[in-house]
């Protein structure tokens, strides 16, 4: 018999964290104490199995997580949908798309490295979707391990009001358990896999310890709710479901972070984790939600978690099947039932739901329906990642996820004629699957270019091919994804006219182009201050247009222009001669003649680095990133490791792995995201603009 669903007890999770801090180690182990897997099975295992929710024999081979997986746990009566999301940078959009859809976040932090660059991009992330989050220090049985250091960088460098709730009891190979701080009662994780939980007194010498830890936990949880900082004040002690009541809401109003400790590998500190998932993150009625009125201008609509209202799903990630395409969906509000219509907001498509699914990793279980709050996956719908369902009732849109551009470019071609089938399909599928996954064909070269967020990216989508396609393919050199702006204020005064049979063409635009606000949001923005109807309004969008068109490809290396503010100021129009083709090319034509005299400078990606490594290698990284242009802004040394951070061009990276592994005997690791944009240096864009005008004088030969 189905188990009866009460919203109060489901929790949308996720896991999310640096690269290597045991994000799936920590899955792994909540799977077995919750009943899904019978047997443990570690990421790098030597049973060769690999973890469950590394479904992908890439993944397990490399040892890192590529999609994020999703799984559904029972843990007493609170039903978990969990989604494990990837660590590595070059999977943004993975996290991203899963925050979209979540309602409270774990983030996993390594007990000896704290918080590194990805925790940082991971909790920018959780701060864009406003979810609340938990924080689970792991690794603590490892040599350098200390949570009160960790606990600290939480709040100096994401700035968490963050508190434990828990302490360890011994850390490095002394790990034995923790001390809950709430119940103030010892925890030890007995037998084998520690699924025996032993509930008993503090030990004496860590009494201190702990009700100085207690006092801080309860001063912090007074300031949320008005019985427990009066009785803080009155020097009393709250009771336990007080207490817990003032962090959950802490932690809801994402004002407060409960730390807990514990060691996912060596099977100490998850279960009582599971209860903190439980007892401070919300279920889906306690995030408010809000749509976009697609009838009414995309007004913001709130949407609640009732079974008894229409329809409204988000597919936030699609997934090539054994059977199919499977789509993950997050139900907002109403009922998706098997057998029903629902349409896609997107593009107004009535489709049929013929399967749906509750998702553990690779496996799935049907049902017949899912409820307002859960998140489920459905069989046989065509649509693009990020599109909204609805049950047609209401036109509803849930806002966009944030997609960052790309930054890498390669060439790719099918290494047979045979295989341009194959070829085709696997990046039409991707592209589907990863809106950071961009495919286009460049025109001049005839050749298909993939783009995306990293080498490691593209290599990945690489290798899928051969496997999942059989389709081998020739890369090209990677490409950087330069850009162009202007550092000056550029004039454009022109007059675009044609005569030739029938009637003419007749066009004139004057005004100026300048450099946007630094540190602005947008790319390109357009003014129009014409006055007196010397351009009928009609004709203004397409003088946009003509110089959008333009800022496609400069003039300079042949790489998109941003950072401009156009202002059209004056001009002129003919009754008969003037169109909006007119005007568009006359656009095109003042905005290339203003771009010449307005100083135009190319623009290269730099991004941040943080690379580790023993102490005795410091003066070899740091001269290998001076090498690259790079430019340090901070080294921290720890537990004989440092780290050191810098901002480096993303033109110097390549093959920067194998250098910085000879150099470390093998010891050094690095992490990379891209930073911003900024100016080549003059030498570097020489270079540059002499490439394109060969280039462009080879294609003119042709």
């Amino acid at each position: 018999m189905a188990k009866k669903w009460v919203l109060d007890k489901v929790r949308n999770i996720g896991i999310s964290a640096h690269i290597d801090s045991g994000k799936t180690t920590l899955t792994e182990r909540v799977l077995f104490y919750t009943g899904r897997i019978h047997a443990i099975h570690d990421v790098r295992g030597k049973d060769g199995v690999g973890a469950k929710m590394d479904s992908m024999e890439l993944e397990r081979e490399r040892g890192i997580t590529i999609q994020s997986a999703a799984t559904n746990v029972h843990w007493g009566e609170t039903e978990v949908n969990i989604i494990d999301t990837p660590g590595h940078v070059d999977f943004t959009i993975e996290v991203e798309r899963s925050l979209r859809v979540l309602d409270g976040a774990v983030l996993v932090l390594c007990g000896v490295a704290g918080v590194q660059s990805q925790s940082i991009t991971v909790d920018r992330q959780m701060r864009r979707y406003n979810v609340p989050r938990v924080a689970f220090i792991n690794k603590l049985d490892r040599s350098g391990a200390n949570p009160f250091r960790v606990l600290q960088s939480l709040r100096e460098k994401l700035r968490h009001n963050a508190v434990l709730v828990q302490i360890p009891i011994g850390v490095e190979d002394k790990l034995e358990g923790v001390v809950d701080l709430v119940k103030m009662k010892a925890l030890y994780f007995r037998g084998e896999h520690g699924e025996k939980i032993e509930e008993t007194d503090i030990p004496a010498d860590l009494m201190d310890q702990a009700k100085q830890y207690h006092h801080e936990l309860v001063g912090k949880a007074a300031d949320f709710d008005e019985t427990v900082g009066e009785k803080f004040l009155m020097e009393e002690e709250p009771t336990l479901a007080e207490l817990q009541a003032a962090i959950r809401k802490g932690t809801i109003s994402m004002d407060l972070t409960p730390v807990f400790c514990g060691s996912a590998y060596k099977n100490k500190g998850v279960q009582a984790l599971l209860d903190g998932v439980r007892d401070y993150l919300p279920n889906p009625t306690e995030i408010p939600q809000k749509a976009l009125d697609l009838d009414n201008n995309e007004q913001e609509v709130p949407i609640e978690a009732k079974d008894d209202a229409p329809f409204v799903g988000l597919a936030f990630k699609l997934e090539d099947g054994r059977y199919g395409q499977l789509t993950y969906i997050r139900i907002y509000q109403g009922v998706l039932r098997k057998g029903e219509f629902i349409i896609n907001s997107a593009n107004g498509k009535k489709v049929k739901v013929p399967r749906v699914v509750k998702m553990h990793a690779d496996e799935m279980e049907d049902v017949e329906e899912a409820r307002a709050g859960d998140i489920c996956a459905v069989f046989g719908i065509d649509c693009a990642s990020g599109d909204t369902f609805t049950d047609g009732t209401v036109n509803y849109s849930m806002t966009s996820m944030f997609v960052p551009d790309a930054v890498i470019s390669l060439a790719v071609a099918p290494k047979d004629k045979s295989g341009a089938n194959n070829f085709a399909k696997a990046l039409n599928k991707f592209r589907k699957e990863d809106p950071t996954f961009r495919v286009h064909r460049d025109e001049e070269s005839g050749e298909t270019i993939i783009s995306g967020m990293g080498e490691l990216h593209l290599d990945v989508y690489i290798e899928r091919m051969k496997r999942e396609f059989n389709c081998e393919v020739i890369a090209g050199q990677p490409q950087v994804a330069y850009r162009e702006t202007i550092n000056s204020r550029g004039e454009y005064d022109y007059t675009h006219k044609k005569q030739t049979g029938g009637s003419g063409q007749f066009a004139k635009v004057v005004g100026h182009i300048e450099p946007l606000e630094p540190n602005s949001e947008k790319t390109y923005e357009f003014v129009n201050s014409v006055t007196g109807g010397r351009i009928p309004k009609e004709f203004i969008p397409a003088v946009d247009k003509g110089f959008q068109e333009q800022m496609a490809k400069g003039s300079l290396i042949g790489y998109p222009i941003v950072g401009v503010k156009a202002t059209l100021a004056d001009g002129a129009y003919h009754d008969v001669d003037s169109s909006e083709m007119a005007f568009r090319i006359c656009g095109m034509a003042a905005f290339r003649q203003a771009y010449e005299r307005a100083n135009p400078v190319a623009l290269e990606p730099l991004m941040k680095l943080e690379t580790s490594a023993p102490e005795e290698f410091q003066g070899n990284v740091m001269g290998q990133i001076n090498q690259r242009r790079g430019i340090i802004s901070g080294t921290t040394t720890n537990e004989g490791f440092v780290v050191v951070e810098a901002e480096v061009p993303l033109t110097e990276m390549f093959g920067y792995s194998t250098e910085l592994r000879s150099a470390t005997q093998g010891k050094g690791e690095f992490t990379m995201e891209f930073s911003r944009y900024a100016q080549v240096p003059r030498n570097i864009q020489e270079e540059l603009v002499k490439k394109y005008q060969a280039k462009r004088a080879e294609e003119a030969k042709k």
